[in-house]
């Protein structure tokens, strides 16, 4: 039937004659109750509330119903089934879901008890020793799958390898460079400013260099990789776990951990070493050119007492950091990838919680290194 030969909505009876019946006909869909819709809620108004509950209502003569026009009664209803109604089969349907929301009001949010702070505290708690057991596990799988390739040497995910070391390593640099060299024109024009009041302009060399090589290089490069490479990881992890490309995996007998995660660890824990000793390097041009311009300091200089004012023990530490750093973001990356859940809240959940802990944890290992290599390194004791 076509939709402009189909029957309009219609109400007949008020409740008040003889049989105290209102019937209802036509089709109470939203494309016909438009044209009249104003004389339609006219007409349940006048019978809304306690008074529709006394009235017998017969909806046989219904021949459509959606969920706009079942929701237009159940409201004059008053939220709930009238004692008197003729229903048919086939619309109850929508009036019980209708009745299973309830009567449409928010919940009433509880009040704060005084261990409401120690329930959620002990929900922190649960919750970090639940990462650290995910984490745990996924680092002795890494481990197992690393002995199985050790003996299958064909079986290396040498491509998925190489992609990642590129995306994360060399696609980098120039983002790494161009803030590694505003850092280094900054740190060298700040420090300038200083030293030339004391008259110890020679020892901006060993302030940029200890500084940078050591300290500042490594974990800068870190907070970026863990912002772009990191969220990246995760959200791409995360994006096969929607879209059910993980369990695809799984059902094909391939491991996800040697297809996607190891693949990651690898290249950035590769990648990173290299990405800090470049974004040093070009800190350090950058204070350089910084110190040739303040101090007029000539680049010959600057390059021949380098050298000397920081032993090469600092750039094997800065490294070393490098690789720890570019190993833990990795791993941390893919773990909360591996968390999102099938919906898009999740996901982004995750991605900001992946870098958010990322960057904590490389704060907190650099920490641990400032103090374990105190009295490593240092030109003067």
């Amino acid at each position: 039937m076509p939709p402009d030969a189909r029957p309009l909505p219609a109400i007949s009876g008020d409740g008040a004659s003889a049989d105290g019946t209102i019937a209802l006909s036509g089709d109470w869909t939203l494309r016909l109750l438009t044209p009249v819709l104003a004389h339609i809620r006219g007409r349940l108004t006048a019978v809304s509330g306690d008074a529709a509950l006394a009235i017998a209502w017969d909806l046989s003569g219904v021949t459509r119903l959606d969920s706009f026009g079942a929701l237009l009664l159940w409201r004059s209803w008053g939220r709930r089934f009238p004692p008197q109604i003729v229903l048919p089969a086939r619309l109850e349907s929508i009036f019980t879901r209708l009745a299973s929301l309830g009567d449409g009001t928010l919940p009433v949010e509880p009040p704060y008890r005084f261990l409401d702070a120690t329930a959620h505290l002990g929900g922190l708690l649960f919750g970090l020793v639940h990462h650290l057991t995910n984490f745990v596990a996924l680092i002795g799988q890494l481990l197992l799958d690393l002995l199985y390739l050790l003996r299958s040497r064909e079986h290396w995910p040498l491509l998925e390898m190489s992609a990642n070391f590129y995306k994360v390593g060399v696609k980098a640099m120039p983002v790494t460079a161009l803030v590694g060299f505003l850092i280094g024109v900054v740190m060298s024009y700040l420090s300038a400013l200083q030293l030339r009041a004391f008259g110890a302009d020679v020892f901006i060399v060993n302030i940029l260099g200890l500084g940078i090589i050591r300290e500042l290089g490594p974990v800068l490069v870190s907070v970026l990789v863990a912002g772009r490479s990191g969220s990246a990881m995760t959200a791409q992890l995360g994006v096969m776990r929607v879209t059910e490309e993980i369990d695809a995996l799984a059902t094909m007998g391939i491991s996800r951990h040697v297809r996607l995660v190891l693949p990651k660890v690898v290249a950035l824990t590769l990648a990173m070493p290299l990405l800090t000793l470049w974004g040093s390097a070009v800190a350090i041009f950058g204070g350089m050119v910084s110190a040739n311009l303040q101090l007029d300091m000539s680049y010959d200089y600057f390059l021949n007492a380098l050298p000397k004012a920081v032993p090469l023990a600092n750039v094997v530490i800065g490294l070393g950091k490098g690789a720890v750093f570019g190993l833990l973001i990795a791993l941390v990356a893919c773990h909360f990838g591996l968390r999102v859940k099938p919906n898009t809240e999740s996901l982004s959940a995750n991605t900001t919680a992946s870098v958010v802990t990322s960057i904590t944890v490389v704060i907190i290992v650099d920490a641990i290194f400032a103090i374990a290599t105190r009295s490593i390194g240092l030109p003067y004791k």
